[in-house]
C-alpha cells in the first residue's frame, strides 16, 4: 500500500502520503473534484441505496433486510480508504466526522468474535465461509482491511484499526495449516494482510496472506469441494458457472487453474487476477522468494506482450471480465472494467517498488492516463464500468451501478495519487510520474529533503525540479526516461547532461546536493503513429495516434463524417494544438485525412467493388479519457491507415 514503510526485499520504499503535495493543473482540479464532489456524491449512494444502513440493521439499530448485492460492504470500505487518504494530504474536518459517525456504525456492526459481514450476519448466519469461492467474504474482508490502514496511517486513529485486527485476528483463528482450508474467490485480503502487517507488526497476519496465496492451484481445490454448496447468495448459480466448463470444474477464472510458482499465464477474471499479482509481489517485497518473483516476471511479459490494450486496459471479455487468448484484444467489445486498469496501476506499482525497473513505471503510467483516468467523467459523478476503444454510439457513462465497485475505486487512487508519484532507497530518491507539487523525504543522514516539481505534463514534456535542503548532502536523484520518449534532454543547474539518456529505463544522477540545485528536464512530445503485433488482427492496417503518455481518439461530435469511416495516411502531418476552452483544456490532435462515403450506396447489402475518389476531411482526434464528456456518438482509437 502507497505510504507503508517495510520491505526488506524492495528496492523502493514508498514516502508517506502526508509528505507529499500535488499541484498542478492536471491532477490538481481532478483531486480538488474528489475532495469536494466525488466522496459526498459516493458517500450519498452508498446511503440510498442501503449500504450504510446494512450495518445499523447488523447493529441491531435499525428493522429491515439486507439491501443489495452481497459484497456491497466493501464498496463502503473502499469509500472509506479514499476519504482517509484525502484527509492524508487535505485535512477537513466535515469529511473526517462523516468517516468517524461510518466508522461507528462499522464496528457496532462486529460481532463479538470479531465477524464481519453484513450480508452474512443478516440473511444467513448459518452459511459464514461455506462459499469462499463465490461469495465475496475474505474479498470484503481486505477492503475493510485496507481502509483501516489508511485511516490510521492518515490521522493516527486505531478505531478502525482496532475492527480490522479483530476480524483479521478472527480469520486467522479459522484459517491455516492445522485448520479451516480455504482462500478468497475474489481475490484482495491477500495484499491487505500485508498491509496490515506492515502497519502492526504481526507475523500472522503475513504468513496468512503466504497461506491464502499458496492454496491457489492445490488439488483437490476448496473451490471445487464448495461448488455444489449453491444455496448461499442471490447470484450463485450465475457466479457458478464461471467455475465449471463442460461439468467439470476449471479453475483459470479464480488463477486456481495452477499452483502461484508454475504459472505463466495470465487467465480469468482480471480484477482478480491483478489483486493476486499485487498480493504476491508484496509477499516477495517481505520474503525475497526467487521462485513467487520469477513466476511474476512471466506473468507480467505474458500481459504486456499480448495481453493489454494500448490504453493500459486488460480483459477483453464481459463473459469472465478477463482474459482469454494472446492478441484477442477487440475494440467495440473490449470490457477493460475500470477496476482492472486500477489492478493494473497498482500492481506494476508495486513491482517498480521491487526492482525499479522503469519498464514498469512506463506500464503504470500507461494504464493511469488512459484505461483508468476514462473510467471518470470531467464532473466526477458519471462513471464508465467498460471501457471499449471503438462505440457505435451505445455507450454512454452512468452515475453509479448495482455493482459499483469502479466508482470508489476511481475515488481512492485519486486520493492516493501522490504516492505513486515517488519513493526511496537506499541510495537517493525517486521521481517515477511526473506530477507538479512537493515532496519530503529524510535522508538516511537525517537531512530533510524537499523536491519541488513543475511542469505542466502530460501536455509539454518540460519537467523543472527544485532540491530544497539546509545543508548540503550526497545522494542519488533518480529520474524516469519513459519508454515512449526517444530524444530526452538534462541540464543540471543549466548545465547539459553529457551522459546518454536511455528510453524506459531510469537516469541515476549522483551527486552532492545543495540547497536551491536544479534539475530541467525535456522529454519531446512527438506525435506517434502506433500499429498493433500482426496477431491482433482487428488492428492490421490501423493506427493510433500517441502523444506523449496520452492515448488518443475520434469522436463523433467533432465531425461531419463517420469517424469508422476515416482514413489516415501513413506519412499524414498530425498537428498538436492546445485548447483550453475543449473538455476542461486539452491538447487534440489534427490531420488532413480521407473519409469513404456511404451517400451512393443503395440498399443491397454487397455489391461489386468499385474504385471510388475518397473525400478530404479534417481529422481531430481527443485524449481518450475524455470520450463521452459530451454528446453521446462514435469513437474510435484505431483508425483505418493508407
Amino acid at each position: 500500500m502507497p505510504g507503508a514503510r517495510h520491505g526488506t526485499y524492495r528496492r523502493i520504499q514508498p514516502l508517506p502520503l502526508k509528505d507529499i503535495t500535488i499541484d498542478d493543473d492536471f491532477w490538481t482540479p481532478r483531486i480538488d473534484m474528489n475532495r469536494h464532489e466525488t466522496l459526498d456524491y459516493q458517500l450519498r449512494q452508498c446511503e440510498e441505496t442501503g449500504r450504510i444502513a446494512n450495518y445499523d440493521r447488523a447493529a441491531g439499530k435499525l428493522d429491515g433486510e439486507f439491501e443489495g448485492i452481497f459484497f456491497n460492504d466493501s464498496d463502503v470500505y473502499k469509500w472509506m480508504e479514499a476519504a482517509a487518504y484525502s484527509l492524508a494530504t487535505h485535512p477537513d474536518g466535515a469529511l473526517e466526522d462523516k468517516l468517524d459517525i461510518v466508522i461507528s456504525k462499522v464496528a457496532d456492526a462486529q460481532e463479538e468474535d470479531g465477524y464481519l459481514n453484513t450480508y452474512f450476519s443478516l440473511v444467513e448466519p448459518d452459511k459464514k465461509w461455506t462459499n469462499l469461492g463465490i461469495m465475496h467474504e475474505l474479498y470484503c474482508a481486505g477492503h475493510l482491511f485496507q481502509a483501516a490502514v489508511a485511516h490510521f496511517q492518515s490521522t493516527g486513529k486505531r478505531s478502525l484499526l482496532d475492527v480490522a485486527c479483530k476480524f483479521a485476528d478472527h480469520i486467522d483463528d479459522i484459517f491455516g495449516p492445522g485448520r479451516k482450508a480455504g482462500m478468497p474467490g475474489h481475490e484482495e485480503i491477500e495484499l491487505a494482510l500485508v498491509d496490515l502487517y506492515r502497519v502492526t507488526g504481526r507475523e500472522q497476519y503475513l504468513k496468512l496472506a503466504q497461506y491464502f496465496i499458496d492454496q491457489r492451484g492445490q488439488e483437490p481445490s476448496v473451490f471445487e469441494l464448495e461448488i455444489e454448496n449453491a444455496g448461499t447468495g442471490g447470484r450463485v448459480e450465475a457466479n457458478r458457472s464461471h467455475f465449471l466448463v463442460n461439468g467439470s470444474y476449471d479453475g483459470r477464472y479464480t488463477q486456481d487453474h495452477l499452483p502461484i510458482r508454475e504459472q505463466s499465464e495470465v487467465v480469468g477474471h482480471a480484477v482478480r487476477a491483478m489483486y493476486l499479482y499485487s498480493a504476491m509481489a508484496d509477499v516477495v517485497g517481505e520474503t525475497g522468494e526467487k521462485a513467487i518473483r520469477d513466476a511474476l516476471e512471466r506473468l507480467w511479459r505474458n500481459v504486456t506482450l499480448a495481453r493489454m490494450y494500448i490504453t493500459g486496459g486488460i480483459g477483453p471479455s464481459s463473459h469472465n471480465e478477463g482474459f482469454t487468448d494472446d492478441y484477442h484484444l477487440p475494440n467495440t467489445t473490449a470490457y477493460a472494467e475500470t477496476c482492472a486498469a486500477i489492478g493494473n496501476v497498482i500492481w506494476n506499482w508495486r513491482m517498480l517498488m521491487l526492482e525499479g525497473d522503469a519498464r514498469y513505471a512506463d506500464v503504470m503510467e500507461m494504464a493511469l492516463y488512459n484505461g483508468f483516468l476514462s473510467g471518470l467523467a470531467l464532473d466526477g459523478k458519471n462513471y464508465f464500468y467498460v471501457n471499449p476503444l471503438r462505440s457505435n454510439g451505445d455507450r454512454h457513462r452512468e452515475g453509479w451501478f448495482g455493482c459499483a465497485c469502479c466508482p470508489p475505486n476511481i475515488a481512492r487512487l485519486l486520493a492516493s495519487l501522490g504516492s505513486y508519484a515517488y519513493g526511496q532507497s537506499d541510495d537517493g530518491l525517486w521521481i517515477n510520474l511526473y506530477i507538479g507539487g512537493k515532496a519530503k523525504a529524510i535522508l538516511p543522514d537525517e537531512t530533510l529533503v524537499v523536491l519541488e516539481q513543475s511542469t505542466n505534463y502530460p501536455w509539454d514534456g518540460k519537467i523543472n525540479v527544485s532540491v530544497r535542503m539546509p545543508k548540503t548532502s550526497t545522494f542519488a536523484l533518480y529520474l524516469r526516461i519513459p519508454g515512449w520518449c526517444e530524444s530526452a534532454s538534462l541540464n543540471v543547474n543549466g548545465k547539459p547532461w553529457e551522459e546518454a539518456l536511455t528510453p524506459g529505463k531510469y537516469l541515476r544522477i549522483n551527486r552532492t546536493w545543495s540547497d536551491g540545485d536544479t534539475i530541467s528536464l525535456s522529454l519531446p512530445m512527438e506525435v506517434q503513429k502506433m500499429e498493433a503485433h500482426p496477431g491482433v488482427t482487428n488492428n492490421i492496417d490501423h493506427i493510433a495516434l500517441q502523444r506523449g503518455p496520452v492515448i488518443y481518439c475520434l469522436e463523433e461530435t467533432d465531425h461531419d463524417t463517420d469517424v469508422h469511416a476515416i482514413t489516415l495516411d501513413s506519412n499524414a502531418e498530425v498537428r498538436s494544438e492546445f485548447e483550453a476552452g475543449l473538455l476542461g483544456g486539452v491538447c487534440v490532435l489534427k490531420a488532413d485525412a480521407h473519409a469513404r462515403t456511404t451517400h451512393e450506396w443503395s440498399d443491397a447489402l454487397y455489391r461489386p467493388h468499385r474504385s471510388e475518389r475518397p473525400q478530404s476531411v479534417s481529422a481531430m482526434a481527443v485524449p481518450y479519457y475524455v470520450w463521452d464528456n459530451r454528446e453521446q456518438g462514435k469513437m474510435t482509437v484505431w483508425i483505418r491507415s493508407e
